[in-house]
Parts: C-alpha cells; structure tokens; sequence
C-alpha cells in the first residue's frame, strides 16, 4: 500500500505522508516515494506548486524510521544519508514553489524534510527538533545546513547539541516558520491560498527567485558532503547502537563515548 497520497487540485498538487501507525516517519519507502511524486511533478505543466504534509493532526513527520535505522551498516548509512540529502535538495531547488504545511511533530527527518521546503506553515500543536544525539548519531538529511542557514548558527549547534524542541511559536521567533494557526483545517486552508497567490505570478520570475535565493547557500556542499560522511561514521559506535536500543526498548541510553 503506498505511504504518499496525493491530490490535485488548482494547480496545487497536495502531497500526504501517511504511516499514522509510525507518526508518518521516513523509511526508505517513504523517501523513494516521496521522490517518485516530487520527479514526477516536475515533468507535470499542470502542476504549478506543492504542499507537503502529514495525515492526521498528531505528526507532520516524526523523524526516521529508528528499527530501520538501527541495523544499517556505515556503507548504508553513507548510502541513506546521501539519497536523503539528494531528494531534499531536489526539493529545495524546485523551480515550483513547494510549501510545508506542518501539523505537529516535525522532529529529525521531519524537521530536515520542512526546512528543505520554501516555505514553512504550522499549526499550534507542531513541535520542531533534530534529537538525533539522543541516538548517538547526528543529523543526516541536510539538518545540520539548513537549520544553520535558518536560524543561525549559535542557536542551530544548541538545538542539535541538546537534542531539545521548540513549540511552534518558539520556532516561528526564530525564523524557522513564516505563520503559526489553530487548527490543520486553517492550516491547509492558508497553504492553498498562499500557493494560489505565488502561482498566479509570472513562473519564470517565481523559478529565478527560487533559483536566485538558494545560489546564496551553493557554497554549503561540501557541508552536506561531510554531514553525510560523519552520520555514516556515527553508525559504527557502541554509543549508537546504545541509543538506538534505548529508544526501541523506551529506556534512558547510556552513552560510554565509544
């Protein structure tokens, strides 16, 4: 059964991450899917803009998929990492406006996955954070460039350093949200009408203003290179097996620093 709906409708095509049993986490499932929809609207004229989300109210994404995650070698982590980082800047480089409407936790790879988006939409109950040291590893989906490019560098090492989340307010004064609202209902309702707006625009122009912005950060690559590297390097310590087990077993890790 696939675990991407989509729906179009207006020129807006809507993009559902649905695993409600795993808070929508992101396997390699979920990413080849996700791929699959954002290459092929590519391709589709009719298709003038995106939003991302996640079904339900709980979960925009919750994160990796942990049980997936925890039996990888450091060859297929690197290989993760890498396919990660690639559909994520796919998106980021999209010359039709995409926009992330986040309806709850967007945490680690769901968090990466928004901020790859142009433009980011919450509601009251979403919570950001990239918790991976809690596993012993780091993030790998680009985290580690964007949530910098976004909030700053200082505030980027804290989050990721302690692992911690921000409500969606918090996120919002920090600039890592453009608009907080009530309800998912309002939510959708704001991410059509703002996409409605932007495509009724020139879409050359729209494309060069995306194109334009993002050539400021071109000169990160060699970042996402060696994220990609140091989350693959992370998945041969004890420490990250400890914290993977801990997490599945819902237990405190208990990390030795090898």
């Amino acid at each position: 059964m696939p675990v991407i709906k989509t729906h179009h409708t207006n020129g807006v095509l809507v993009i559902t991450i649905s695993r409600p049993d795993a808070m929508n986490a992101l396997n390699v499932e979920t990413l080849d899917e996700l791929h699959k929809a954002i290459h092929d609207s590519s391709f589709n004229s009719d298709v003038k803009g995106i939003v991302i989300t996640g079904d339900g109210e709980k979960s925009f994404v919750a994160g990796a998929d942990i049980k997936e995650l925890s039996s990888l070698s450091k060859e297929e982590a690197l290989t993760l990492s890498q396919k990660g980082q690639q559909l994520f800047k796919a998106l980021e480089n999209s010359s039709k406006p995409t926009i992330a409407a986040i309806n709850g936790f967007a945490l680690g790879g769901g968090c990466e996955l928004a901020m790859a988006c142009h433009i980011r939409l919450a509601t009251e109950n979403a919570k950001f954070g990239q918790p991976e040291v809690n596993l012993g590893i780091i993030p790998g989906y680009g985290g580690t460039q964007r949530l910098a490019q976004l909030v700053g560098r200082g505030k980027a090492l804290e989050l990721i350093m302690t692992g911690d989340m921000v409500t969606a307010q918090e996120a919002k004064s920090l600039g890592l949200v453009n608009h907080v609202v009530a309800t998912k209902t309002e939510l959708m309702e704001l991410a059509m009408a703002m996409l409605t707006k932007i495509i009724s625009k020139g879409p050359v122009a729209i494309a060069n203003v995306i194109k334009s912005i993002n050539a400021g950060y071109s000169f990160e690559d060699a970042g996402y290179t060696t994220e990609a590297e140091l989350f693959a390097a992370c998945t041969t310590t004890q420490d990250f097996k400890e914290g993977t087990s801990a997490f599945i077993e819902k237990r405190k890790p208990n990390f030795t620093g090898r």
